[in-house]
C-alpha cells in the first residue's frame, strides 16, 4: 500500500508540474472581446519579441509613401499579422504562442484623421479569437501621429512564449 501511495503522489506531483509550467490567459470578465486581460508566462519559458511588423506594399503603381500602396487600415492589419505570422513560422512558433501585442494605429484621413479601430479589429479576428486559434493575447492598441513611411498606417510589434 505505501509503494501505491508513493506512486499517486508522484504522478498527481509531475501533472502539477506539467500544468504549472503552461501559458496562463485570464479572459476578461464578462466580455467576449478578443483579447486577454492578462497572460501568465512561467520562468521556464523562453520569450520572443518579435519586432514592429509593417505591411506590405499591395498596389505597386500608387507612390510608396501613400496609404493607396497599403491600402486601409483592415488590409494594413492583415499585412501586418501575415508577416508576424510568417516570422514566427520560420522560429518553430504560430498565433496561438503570442501573448503580448502592441498595436500602433495612424490617423486614417478617410476616418477624420482618427484611427480606424474598426478596420483594425476586422483584421486582427481573422488570426485571433477564432475556432482555429482562440489564444488570445494581451494587447494595447493606440493611436499615434506618424510611422516611419507616411503610407502606413499599421505597425504590430508581438511576443511569443515559445512552449
Amino acid at each position: 500500500m505505501p509503494i501505491r501511495s508513493a506512486m499517486t503522489s508522484l504522478l498527481l506531483a509531475s501533472a502539477f508540474a506539467a500544468s504549472a509550467s503552461d501559458v496562463v490567459r485570464h479572459k476578461i470578465p464578462d466580455s467576449d472581446f478578443p483579447i486577454s486581460a492578462a497572460v501568465e508566462v512561467p520562468a521556464d519559458k523562453t520569450l520572443v519579441f518579435v519586432s514592429g511588423m509593417v505591411p506590405p506594399v499591395v498596389d505597386t503603381k500608387a507612390p510608396k509613401d501613400s496609404p493607396a500602396a497599403y491600402g486601409d487600415t483592415r488590409t494594413q492589419t492583415i499585412g501586418a499579422l501575415s508577416a508576424i505570422e510568417k516570422t514566427l513560422k520560420s522560429m518553430g512558433l504560430g498565433m496561438g504562442d503570442v501573448v503580448k501585442m502592441q498595436v500602433f494605429l495612424v490617423g486614417d484621413a478617410a476616418h477624420g484623421g482618427r484611427m480606424d479601430f474598426a478596420g483594425f479589429m476586422q483584421g486582427y479576428r481573422q488570426f485571433f479569437g477564432t475556432p482555429a486559434q482562440p489564444k488570445l493575447p494581451a494587447r494595447s492598441a493606440m493611436q499615434v501621429a506618424a510611422l516611419a513611411n507616411p503610407g502606413y498606417l499599421v505597425e504590430i510589434e508581438v511576443i511569443a512564449a515559445r512552449p
